[in-house]
């Protein structure tokens, strides 16, 4: 992997934590070298971010479920495509898993809270 291509993936972490802060206060990016979670800081959250070229959506998800978070974390994989930016880290896409997402909608209020 290019120098650039590692500076803008550890650029994005601390993008992503920068924007996670105001909802979780002590979220930190982890930096080089580190293995587990990208993002610290957010109880709960496992955090996989991904700044590259394609669409990695699938080994991602596996890096996730190695980690073997548990029930009580959720993982979320953001990709930072190229030609987006760090102003539109906002629209940048997260992706869970659809029993995650399905809890997630479940517990802010939609559809049958009962399975």
């Amino acid at each position: 992997m290019s120098q650039h291509r590692k500076h803008r993936g550890y650029r994005s972490q601390k993008v992503v934590a920068d924007r996670l802060r105001p909802a979780f206060p002590h979220a930190e990016p982890t930096g080089a070298g580190r293995q587990g979670s990208d993002i610290l800081g957010t109880v709960g959250i496992d955090w996989e971010i991904a700044a590259r070229r394609g669409f990695p959506v699938l080994e991602k998800m596996r890096q996730l479920a190695e980690r073997k978070p548990g029930e009580s974390v959720i993982g979320v994989v953001v990709l930072r495509p190229d030609g987006m930016g760090e102003t539109t880290v906002g629209n940048w896409p997260a992706i869970v898993t659809l029993d995650t997402m399905i809890w997630l909608l479940r517990e802010a209020g939609y559809g049958n809270p009962n399975p």
